[in-house]
């Protein structure tokens, strides 16, 4: 049986683990490395495959400036020299960033995550997007992110499978590193914890207001929420 200091730390695991992962490969793919070189001209982006929509539609749509998202694009083009990043992409960058691990499953289903329009690829407008949420979005807009990650079926709501995946693929992706060496039996003992907490009306189901009502409720997710604010 967990400890109640256990299943709080356990329950955080998850939304930490969202975050910085997804701040890592943003980070992989020069989204988030700004400098004060000179800027190179808008024109450039008729040079990639796929040319994203116009800057300023772009700064409409997220919490950037024209000039940050300029440096964004030239950090995007210079990884990404096609103008979009498929699924095998993501999981070739998460074996180099957890070597001692499988994070193949996880890969996926970020991937499907920063994947809004289910194409198949993603492309330089969905990270910003997602990266302009992850850093500056609200509170809720955090949140309503993460819990569309764990709405696998894109169904509105998460079941116990679901979040079994989810950890186990976390659990996979940190391999060795996983500690206390945990059983085979271990996510679906952590979820049961996670459900009692987060599944309000006992439906067997946690919905959107229920995710964003227990995770404001628990303080070091709001704490983990807080620490990528200043990342750029």
């Amino acid at each position: 049986m967990w400890s109640k200091g256990e299943s709080e730390g356990l329950q955080t695991l998850g939304i930490v683990v969202v975050l910085c992962s997804s701040l890592k490969l943003l980070h992989y793919l020069g989204l988030i490395d700004l400098s004060d070189d000179k800027i190179e001209d808008e024109l450039e982006m008729t040079m990639v495959c796929h040319r994203p929509e116009g800057l300023e539609q772009l700064e409409a749509q997220t919490n950037f400036s024209k000039r940050e998202l300029q440096v964004l694009y030239r950090g995007f083009k210079n990884e990404c020299p096609s103008g979009v990043v498929n699924e095998e992409t993501f999981k070739q960058i998460y074996s180099q960033f957890f070597p001692h691990g499988d994070a193949s499953m996880y890969a996926h289903y970020l991937f499907n995550a920063f994947d809004t329009t289910q194409t198949g690829s993603v492309k330089f407008e969905d990270f910003v997007t997602a990266l302009s949420i992850l850093l500056r979005g609200t509170v809720h807009e955090k949140l309503r992110w993460t819990f569309n990650l764990y709405d696998i079926n894109k169904d509105g709501y998460i079941n116990k499978e679901e979040m079994i995946d989810i950890v186990k693929a976390i659990y996979d992706m940190m391999g060795k590193y996983t500690y206390p060496v945990l059983k085979d039996d271990t996510p679906r003992q952590h979820v049961d914890v996670f459900f009692q907490k987060m599944d309000k009306n006992k439906d067997g189901v946690v919905t959107l207001d229920e995710f964003l009502e227990s995770c404001q409720e628990d303080d070091n997710i709001m704490r983990s929420l807080q620490l990528f604010e200043n990342v750029m």
